[in-house]
């Protein structure tokens, strides 16, 4: 039996305790401490005490709801990943989101296995906050944008010899569409990557993204 104590804490925020029930047996699965809070005020209480790693949070709650609730915590806290639980998949929900502050999204309802793999993801992310934070650097650019989740993404990107869509980068890092997407026009808008727009299908093309190499 493993009796190493786990390092990484995971703090739970949902008013459904099926939901919490199911989060927290996939952390301890994964070998995280699960922190459970049933409401968006006790989840900001917790994530005062505990400072966690990840916060994975639901959107919509009776009192704060989950976009409150990440402003709420990120007023003292720039270093936690923040996993948003939503049944929402508009991007302009995830926009207010990560301009909030959010770091990803998990849309409901979401499979044990790709809970895990963007649980995995998202403390990936945290290492790299907590990085660039000792370092003194910079930890969000703009509308929420952070470093450490654009050089996780460019890196990706960087790593590629062909363009890939949206869809392609979401499953080769276990991000969100969501949070690609505004990641993608973010570095368009700054002219780091090249579009590569796919002719010759049905409907309206898709796009090809490719790293610019300077």
């Amino acid at each position: 039996m493993n009796k190493t104590k786990p390092t990484k804490k995971i703090v739970i925020i949902d008013d459904e305790p099926d939901i919490q029930y199911t989060i927290k047996e996939i952390c301890l699965y994964g070998g995280w401490s699960p922190i459970i809070a049933q409401s968006g005020i006790q989840g900001y209480e917790l994530c005062k005490v505990h400072s966690p790693n990840l916060v994975i949070i639901d959107y919509h709650m009776p009192d704060w709801d989950g976009l409150t609730t990440v402003k709420k915590i990120r007023q003292f806290d720039v270093v936690a990943s923040i996993l948003v639980l939503t049944v929402d998949e508009r991007q302009e929900i995830a926009e207010k989101f990560i301009a909030a502050g959010a770091t990803d999204f998990a849309i409901k309802p979401i499979k044990s296995p790709d809970l895990i793999s963007r649980i995995k993801i998202n403390l990936k992310i945290n290492e790299v906050q907590q990085k660039y934070v000792k370092e003194k650097q910079q930890v969000f650019i703009e509308k929420g944008i952070s470093p450490a989740t654009l050089s996780i993404i460019c890196d990706y990107l960087n790593e590629q010899r062909e363009g890939l869509t949206i869809d392609e980068i979401t499953s080769g890092l276990g991000l969100a569409y969501q949070t690609v997407h505004r990641y993608i026009q973010y570095l368009i808008e700054e002219s780091r990557i090249e579009i590569l727009p796919i002719y010759g299908q049905l409907g309206r093309p898709k796009n090809k993204y490719k790293y610019s190499r300077l």
